[in-house]
């Protein structure tokens, strides 16, 4: 534990979650840029909703949905990356300009698969940012996620991935790919939105239903 928080290192570089450098991101004149945060109000939204984030990661995605007016489930398997996020959590209820976001969010370290097949009721939406896989040259991958590649290896079973976020019955599924990269499970979605460096894959209204 460092005075800056809960931190990973390798001896070179460090890993630690830190809300600080969303705050601008956050702000209701910069939220509604946000691709995700477009995608999972759609054209419907209350101003109020259930969100699943079932890749947590550190966080970042689930504090804009926070922020957009979601009740944030997130799910992180590796114990590590969610000690991370926990701490970062912990550290952000102190500032002023996250603290109503960030205590929208419920953090839960286990697999968020069964937990999705387990629902009894449906979410709203089901955010899914399964790790994207290594690139073939390893100097174009940034040494932080070289990092979290050794805790947390990239969806090895993405049909089961979408299906458990299909059976968990959601007004939307929301889905991060590369810019470049295939349909997660080869399914093609709705629509997309895209971005400089990621598209968002939109299912609307998937219901129950199975590959």
């Amino acid at each position: 534990m460092k005075e800056e928080g809960l931190t990973l290192t390798d001896g070179s570089s460090e890993i630690r979650g830190d809300f600080c450098r969303m705050i601008p991101r956050i702000r209701e004149s910069n939220l509604g840029r946000e691709l995700i945060v477009r995608a999972a109000r759609g054209s419907r939204f209350t101003g109020t909703g259930q969100a699943v984030d079932a890749t947590a990661g550190l966080g970042e995605d689930s504090l804009l949905l926070a922020a957009a007016g979601f009740d944030v489930w997130m799910y992180e398997l590796d114990p590590v990356i969610a000690a991370l996020l926990r701490d970062a959590m912990r550290r952000a209820e102190e500032i002023d300009e996250l603290r109503e976001s960030v205590r929208r969010c419920h953090l839960t370290q286990g697999d968020s698969i069964a937990a999705l097949r387990s629902m009894r009721e449906a979410p709203d939406v089901v955010f899914l940012d399964p790790m994207f896989p290594e690139r073939n040259k390893s100097a174009l991958v940034k040494k932080k996620f070289q990092m979290l590649h050794q805790l947390e290896r990239p969806c090895a079973d993405e049909e089961e991935l979408l299906g458990a976020a299909l059976d968990a019955g959601p007004r939307r599924i929301v889905i991060k790919r590369p810019v470049k990269g295939g349909y997660l499970a080869g399914r093609k979605p709705d629509y997309s939105l895209m971005g400089k460096a990621v598209r968002i894959d939109c299912f609307v209204s998937p219901g129950k239903k199975s590959l």
